[in-house]
C-alpha cells in the first residue's frame, strides 16, 4: 500500500502521469471514490500520458466505455446489473488492454485479483490517494 497527499489539481495530474509510465497491459486500475473525487481526471491523465496530450478523453459516463488503441476506460456508475458487464466488453478488456474503471463495484466479481485499487478522497482540501 502505498499513500500520496496531492494539494491540487496539477499534483494529482502529475502524480497520474508518473503512476501512467508503469502501466502495461494487461492490467486493471479500479478507481475508487465519491463523485468529484477525481477519478475522471486521473483515467484522463494516464490515457493523455500514454496516447498523447492531444487525445481527447471524453468521461464514458453516458457510453460506459471509451476505447483509446489498447486502453479501456469504463464508467459503471449507470449499469444496474452485473450481467451488463459482459455485452460491453469488459471481459475482453480485462484480457487484453490497460483498463481503467470508474465505479468498479458492480464488477468486482470479474476483477483478477492483482486489480490494482486506487482510493481518492478528500484530504485538507486536496486529495488523498490510497494505492493498493
Amino acid at each position: 500500500m502505498q499513500e500520496f497527499i496531492l494539494k491540487d489539481v496539477n499534483q494529482m495530474r502529475a502524480w497520474a502521469a508518473g503512476f501512467a509510465k508503469q502501466l502495461k497491459a494487461p492490467v486493471v486500475v479500479a478507481l475508487h471514490g465519491d463523485l468529484g473525487m477525481g477519478k475522471s481526471e486521473i483515467a484522463r491523465t494516464i490515457i493523455q500520458t500514454l496516447r498523447g496530450a492531444d487525445t481527447v478523453v471524453p468521461s464514458p459516463t453516458f457510453t460506459i466505455v471509451q476505447s483509446y488503441d489498447g486502453i479501456s476506460h469504463f464508467d459503471l456508475y449507470r449499469l444496474m446489473d452485473a450481467s451488463e458487464l459482459t455485452e460491453i466488453g469488459l471481459q475482453h478488456a480485462i484480457e487484453n488492454d490497460i483498463t481503467l474503471i470508474e465505479w468498479p463495484e458492480i464488477a468486482s466479481d470479474m476483477l483478477p485479483n492483482d486489480t490494482v485499487r486506487v482510493y481518492i478522497s478528500e484530504y485538507n482540501g486536496g486529495r488523498k490517494i490510497v494505492l493498493k
